[in-house]
């Protein structure tokens, strides 16, 4: 329907741009724009919010759909907590340009916003990220293992993740259990994802099982340059154990802060 009517209003107005003023073409760019931002986030919303299907013949058991459905669910949320741009207060502004943010949210308490531009292509951050994410640990230090332990289609794992014990980490080592969903759009990846729990994988012996989720990942090829990408990070994590909230509340912005910077040092090396 939105694109009728966009083809409509265009069709409408159209005689009549050749004697606005610059201010009233600026306005009308201004619409443009805010309208195809619509129909971008209708598309990723008609993706993340469909029953699943598998894309092949193969078929998909049920377990497979649950994971499917719950990395789809996890992403909603955290594109949905995103989208509303009230109430966010600065935390850390670097010299680069990088600018983290928190939210407290009724029912999923407080939440950090990483805003960042890369000097990457789409792909290279999706392979990097996603595709071979048991790599992890051989360019970010905080991380100890990465295991991919199902894969449900081509957009949809289940990954088990312990944290490297390194100096100056506030919150100490924790493993997790997640499901990672992947969403690409045209000049845009999302990437989401949650904890979950399986009775066949219990938390490691001496470790605390830390939750996160829902959280996301936006990136954003920029127009005025194809090799650059904005780079939106959504984190909500519940770290478990005893630990104060004032630390977490600490450590986990300078976390992203740090995996930033372990991404940029990675990607200048390829």
């Amino acid at each position: 329907m939105l694109p009728a009517v966009v083809k409509l209003c265009c069709g409408i107005s159209y005689p009549h741009l050749r004697s606005m003023s610059g201010l009233q073409r600026t306005a009308v760019a201004v619409m443009s724009k805010e309208i195809t931002q619509m129909k971008h986030w209708a598309q990723i919303k008609h993706h993340i919010g469909k029953p699943a299907e598998p894309k092949t013949e193969v078929a998909v058991s049920e377990d497979q759909l649950f994971y499917i459905q719950h990395g789809k669910e996890a992403l909603r949320k955290a594109v949905s907590m995103l989208e509303d741009r009230e109430g966010w207060k600065l935390e850390i502004q670097e010299n680069n340009g990088d600018v983290i943010c928190s939210k407290v949210i009724p029912g999923a308490g407080k939440v950090f916003r990483l805003e960042a531009v890369l000097e990457a292509s789409l792909d290279d951050l999706y392979d990097l990220l996603f595709v071979r994410v048991e790599n992890m640990n051989e360019w970010n230090p905080s991380v100890q293992r990465i295991k991919v332990l199902k894969r449900a289609g081509t957009e949809t794992i289940v990954t088990h993740e312990v944290s490297a014990e390194t100096t100056g980490n506030l919150i100490g080592q924790r493993d997790f259990l997640s499901v990672r969903h992947s969403c690409k759009e045209n000049s845009c990846l999302y990437l989401g994802g949650a904890a979950i729990q399986l009775e066949s994988f219990p938390p490691l012996a001496g470790f605390v099982r830390a939750e996160d989720g829902p959280t996301c990942i936006v990136i954003k090829a920029l127009d005025e340059d194809s090799t650059k990408s904005s780079f939106t990070w959504l984190l909500k994590m519940d770290v478990k154990g005893w630990l104060p909230k004032s630390i977490v509340n600490q450590g986990l912005p300078r976390a992203q802060l740090d995996f930033t910077r372990h991404l940029r040092k990675c990607l200048s090396l390829r």
